[in-house]
């Protein structure tokens, strides 16, 4: 075999909840079964995918046909497995480390830290001598920032060399300031403050900086320990708008966006058509024209505009299960970021553009948007649900779009309060409301039904079987050239699959499905082992978050069994956690640091004047659109609670 294919094949352990794990099953268990430790590894190569064999088998990972008999076997060789590499690795010193450790894969460069250190080698081996055997066999820099006993064994080496390139800042930006970052990183204790100033700084003025990196400095909030003050931020959006503009003067870029009509001959409430990445949304005059009562207004915002799905969670948020794999994999995102792709740009434009059609069209017909919502809170929520007190006041006529942007985004504050406060005390008491002087947070606004959101939890086996059935990057989408879909589920739906099609790497994450109880296999075709638990799983990835009240009463069974077996939570909230953080994202930086911060540049005065009257008319469209998503949720609040959790529309 050539050392390129060992390479290929050698055996990786990537945790036991990544189904990508079990593929490797097999030639882990062929590993175990032949390992001798008379005759144990020689080469840093293969102990340390040994290594990983043993985190195979002290996971119970085997292949399925494997007997007790054959696992018990397996497991008994941990000891010996873990006194051979630990045997290999305490006989590393600074005469052979060069020696030992050369030629270790790429991909297993942080084990081999890992294990040097679990071993005291750092303490036996000179930082010269260690340092230069492992930048010998290629490990970088963003490697050793990743094992904290290293760098805190040779912590003034580790701060000279950061220090020596400026580009090194990278390493700053990703610990503090990237979400998601590959590794966690650690920094030598003797780096100071100042210094992580300068190299942010001179990363900025840098002749060939990363535009994402810079972008990230621009949103990072404030802090001394980062070394990220307003100058520097305002340092960073200068070369970033500078770098931006010189990128655009060269690439026209994709034309993307959306266009609204109005057709007096069309039938369909509505048509939508795409020509490459702009969206044609043709709307039936003659629908608009019989719906122009006020339940009939609002309901067109929720079932024609789509602002929320047939489970009433809102489409407006960005959902990750909607960034393309360059979005997620190829960009840089920030921790306090709101990460946004193509798909929410085409959201948040269709969204703003149906709100302002909207809008002029009722004002063709003498109806005031505002009016509408006044009549939701004042007398639907009084004649439909004796909820009374609720109030909302539109903005007066005359206004300026600078002070009726203020007036909404305050009374759109009101009311959610309001609402808080009848869910919490069974009424709404207006001199209660009077003396409370609270914020609002979006998040915990709460909810007349108990466990009204199903979560997917966090350590388990969920994310893997998400992944498996809904990612387009699931080993189980593409089989041939006639078997494939853009994700494992479509496929399984849309074509006959048998279980002998799947090809051999594949089998053993289609095994751990079927014993998980997600798929099953007829004998003549594997499938989707049932429609609720469908449901309930492509609305876990599709919008984070599935409406328990909205199941059907077999999809509530299967939603009470998945909360048994630790799978989902439940909890109890007026919007899902993705709708809570949108919200956040355009009206204050409770969550992030890159969203227009609407409410609290309106209600404080600080909003920037530059853009005159255009600009203050865009935030009025886009705070008319929140407080009527914010009416949509309450609605279904007090329906489910009403109906016994029954769901109903306005009427």
């Amino acid at each position: 075999m050539s050392s390129e294919d060992s390479t290929l094949r050698r055996v990786r352990f990537y945790g036991a909840v990544d189904l990508a794990t079990h593929w490797q099953a097999g030639r882990a268990a062929e590993i175990a079964e032949r390992f001798d430790p008379a005759d144990a590894p020689t080469s840093a190569a293969d102990i340390i995918e040994l290594y990983n064999v043993q985190q195979f088998v002290e996971a119970g990972f085997f292949p399925v046909d494997y007997t007790d008999a054959q696992r018990a076997e397996a497991q008994a060789r941990i000891p010996t497995m873990r006194s051979a590499i630990a045997r290999f690795f305490t006989e590393i010193d600074g005469s052979n480390v060069g020696q030992l450790i050369a030629a270790v894969e790429r991909n297993f460069h942080a084990d081999l830290l890992e294990l040097l250190g679990r071993n005291k080698a750092f303490e036996r081996c000179d930082p010269d001598d260690m340092l230069t055997a492992l930048n010998a066999t290629g490990v970088n820099l963003s490697i050793l920032l990743g094992n904290k006993k290293l760098v805190h064994a040779y912590d003034t080496q580790l701060r000279d060399l950061l220090l020596s390139d400026v580009r090194n800042a990278e390493h700053l930006v990703r610990k503090y300031m990237q979400k998601d970052a590959t590794s966690e990183i650690f920094l030598p204790r003797s780096l100071t403050s100042v210094q992580v100033r300068q190299m942010l700084q001179g990363y900025v003025d840098s002749a060939d900086p990363n535009l994402n990196y810079i972008g990230l400095i621009e949103i990072s909030p404030l802090d001394i320990k980062t070394g990220v003050d307003a100058k520097l931020k305002l340092s960073a959006k200068r070369r970033k708008d500078r770098m931006t503009e010189e990128f655009f003067r060269d690439n026209a870029g994709i034309a993307s966006g959306c266009e609204v009509r109005i057709s007096d001959t069309q039938d369909d409430p509505v048509t939508v058509e795409m020509d490459g990445m702009v969206a044609n949304f043709t709307y039936s005059r003659k629908w608009l024209d019989q719906t122009v009562d006020n339940a009939s207004i609002l309901n067109n915002f929720q079932h024609l505009f789509e602002f929320a799905n047939r489970y009433v969670l809102l489409t407006l948020p960005a959902y990750p299960a909607d960034l393309s794999v360059f979005e997620r994999f190829l960009t840089t995102t920030g921790k306090t970021e709101y990460h946004v792709g193509a798909a929410f740009h085409l959201i948040e434009t269709s969204s703003l553009l149906q709100t302002l059609f909207y809008h002029r069209y009722l004002e063709s017909k003498d109806i005031d948007l505002e009016a509408v919502v006044a009549w939701f809170f004042e007398k639907y929520l009084v004649e439909e649900f004796g909820a009374r007190n609720f109030s909302f006041t539109p903005s007066s006529s005359g206004s300026s779009y600078l002070q009726k942007s203020r007036h909404l985004f305050a009374e759109m504050e009101s009311v959610a309060m309001q609402f808080a406060l009848y869910v919490e005390n069974g009424e709404l008491d207006r001199e209660l409301l009077a003396i409370t002087s609270d914020p609002v947070l979006y998040k915990q606004l709460p909810s007349m039904v108990v466990g009204k959101y199903i979560y997917a939890g966090k350590g388990n086996e969920i994310g893997g079987i998400l992944r498996a059935l809904f990612s387009d990057q699931s080993e189980l989408a593409y089989i041939s050239d006639t078997l494939k879909a853009s994700n494992a589920a479509r496929l399984l739906i849309k074509d006959k699959v048998s279980y002998e099609d799947f090809a051999e790497h594949q089998r053993p994450i289609v095994d751990r499905l079927i014993t998980l109880g997600v798929l099953e296999d007829t004998g003549t075709r594997v499938q989707i082992r049932g429609r609720a638990q469908l449901q309930i799983l492509n609305s876990l990835f599709g919008t984070q978050a599935a409406s328990y009240y909205h199941l059907t009463n077999q999809g509530r069974a299967e939603a009470d069994s998945m909360v048994a077996r630790g799978w989902v939570t439940r909890r109890t909230s007026l919007l899902s956690e993705a709708e809570g953080s949108y919200f956040n994202y355009f009206l204050n930086k409770i969550d992030f640091t890159n969203g227009p911060e609407l409410r609290n540049k309106y209600l404080h005065g600080s909003q920037v004047n530059s853009e005159g009257e255009g600009a203050h008319f865009r935030t009025y469209i886009t705070a008319l659109r929140l407080i009527v998503a914010l009416v949509i949720k309450i609605n279904d609040d007090f329906s489910l609670s009403a109906a016994e959790c029954t769901p109903r529309e306005v009427r």
